[in-house]
């Protein structure tokens, strides 16, 4: 997908914005995927260098701001699907149908200064957290220091998943609103269709099954980052595998899903596989 995103770009004055935004969207989530490996093999093969402030707080906040980031690249994929597909005549649709294109550097925008947002305060808790933990005390102090802590951390989970809900709630709305002028459209053609099978019939009911599959991953991307986030449970632990296998898997099938549903996609795995055959050959 960043493959031929970029291609279509290269050489051209102005980006395409379906391009800009898979190519936001496919460059973050490669970059988790290394930061997630990275983060493992430092809690497995350097545990002690892992829990130094600087290294903890510098992989813990740049594992934030990428999920947020994609959270929003999501989301605005979502958004763009239903403003440039979905048939709704209200005239802030249309005002919207007619500026996308326009809109989408600026969205993206949003979306950095979003995540940065979001990111910042939790490198000021982490370097908090690591003093009360690693600074000597009397039991009263601790005891004190500990709530402390447990507030601040309760508040930062809050700002940060507020910051991440926005973008879920987008994601959810666009897909709805796509889904259901998808199914309108496809009734009707249901309606007036003839015995013969149509093209067309088949590609709006392919469209909504991407749809309800996009939504699927992202919904579940959406909790087990949530899981994660709020500490449900110990490090190394089942549950917490299961939910670093799914955020890492969850990325793969939305890839897996656009690749199906967009024959651009589609193109360039088929010559590189057909310019392997013939060099076998």
């Amino acid at each position: 997908i960043l493959a031929v995103s970029s291609l279509s770009c290269t050489g051209s004055k102005t980006w395409p914005p379906y391009d800009m935004i898979m190519i936001s969207l496919s460059s973050s989530r490669i970059t988790l995927q290394c930061w997630i490996i990275l983060d493992l093999f430092l809690t497995i093969f350097c545990e002690p260098s892992y829990f130094d402030a600087n290294i903890f707080g510098f992989i813990k906040t740049g594992y934030m701001f990428l999920n947020c980031c994609i959270l929003w690249f999501g989301a605005w994929l979502s958004v763009f699907y239903c403003v440039k597909v979905a048939s709704f005549t209200q005239s802030f649709f249309i005002w919207l149908k007619l500026r996308i294109a326009r809109l989408v550097p600026w969205m993206l925008l949003t979306s950095w200064l979003c995540s940065v947002t979001a990111a910042i305060p939790f490198v000021w808790d982490v370097y908090s957290v690591h003093e009360n933990i690693t600074a000597p005390s009397s039991m009263t102090n601790s005891s004190a220091r500990t709530t402390t802590r447990n507030d601040s951390l309760d508040l930062l989970i809050l700002l940060s998943n507020a910051s991440t809900a926005l973008p879920l709630v987008l994601s959810v709305v666009a897909s709805i609103l796509l889904i259901q002028s998808l199914w309108i459209h496809t009734r009707r053609m249901q309606n007036n269709a003839s015995g013969f099978r149509d093209p067309s019939l088949e590609a709006h009911m392919k469209a909504i099954k991407s749809v309800c599959s996009l939504l699927v991953f992202y919904v579940i991307y959406f909790i087990a980052f949530t899981f994660l986030s709020y500490d449900f449970f110990l490090r190394l632990s089942t549950p917490k595998s299961i939910c670093i296998a799914v955020m890492v898997a969850c990325p793969t099938g939305h890839s897996i899903v656009l690749i199906w549903s967009n024959p651009k996609f589609q193109e360039l795995p088929a010559r590189i596989w057909h310019h392997t055959n013939c060099h076998v050959r």
